[in-house]
């Protein structure tokens, strides 16, 4: 299936730059194959769900050592692709609803959670058209998305309205530094061919202090930054200080 034509949010504006849908689209058969063009983010998604999971479990009064430590919240996974996070926070008994702009990425997601006995409420839509709809999650997932939206504010500001009172929205994104156009775009896509090339636009990234200004006008208070940086000797991505390439911002809605 090709993916949904450009739609609009109430306001007359949206989010999405149809460009980045297609690219992402044409990769849908490989978002479950650790060793194809998405394997960069199966190395990734271990240490951003142990992150989801501890911020989550750390708010709502949870042992994150339990396997169901995620039973009983609501959380929405915003640009879920094939539903590489969707899926590991459904196993640890969260109420999972994935959304994905792209209508081939969501038959990969639906398809997957149904080979693998998982009941996942996915949906073709954006942020704007189901924060419109008036639903509310107790955390709010925007995962390597910020980046590939076409209004950043927007974006913000309408998964921030679907986080309940006393929820959370947890971002994972690329700062716009010197250091991370030489390593995510020339080193990561040009030179060690991890991604495809043209995956990330370096005019796109966003600053941790952007994001915040973004998130603190939408209503939220961030409450933590972390930087993740992969580590070779060990092969793996891990959490760091160092947020001047890829780094997660937590935000509160007061309750």
């Amino acid at each position: 299936m090709a993916p949904k034509a450009q739609r609009q949010g109430p306001s007359g504006r949206d989010t999405i730059d149809q460009a980045e849908v297609e690219r992402f689209s044409a990769l849908a058969s490989e978002w479950w194959n650790p060793r194809g063009k998405m394997a960069p983010l199966h190395k990734f998604n271990p240490v951003r769900i142990g992150y989801v999971r501890d911020q989550a479990a750390a708010r709502f009064d949870r042992d994150a050592r339990r396997l169901d430590s995620m039973q009983g919240l609501r959380m929405l996974d915003i640009g879920c692709g094939g539903g590489l996070l969707s899926e590991p926070l459904a196993r640890l008994g969260a109420s999972m609803v994935g959304v994905d702009p792209s209508e081939t990425n969501i038959a990969v997601a639906a398809e997957h959670a149904a080979q693998s006995g998982l009941a996942i409420d996915y949906r073709c839509s954006t942020a704007e058209e189901l924060a419109a709809t008036g639903e509310r999650f107790d955390v709010v997932l925007a995962m390597e998305v910020v980046e590939h939206v076409a209004d950043v504010p927007l974006f913000v500001q309408s998964c921030a309205d679907m986080v309940k009172p006393g929820g959370i929205m947890i971002a994972a994104t690329l700062n716009r530094t010197l250091k991370s156009f030489a390593l995510a775009i020339v080193g990561a896509e040009y030179v060690l061919r991890w991604l495809p090339v043209g995956t990330h636009r370096w005019d796109k990234f966003v600053t941790p202090n952007e994001l915040e200004i973004a998130m603190e006008r939408s209503g939220l208070t961030v409450v933590a930054d972390q930087g993740v940086i992969y580590n070779p000797l060990a092969d793996r991505w891990q959490l760091s200080r160092d947020t001047d390439v890829n780094y997660m911002m937590v935000a509160e809605k007061p309750a």
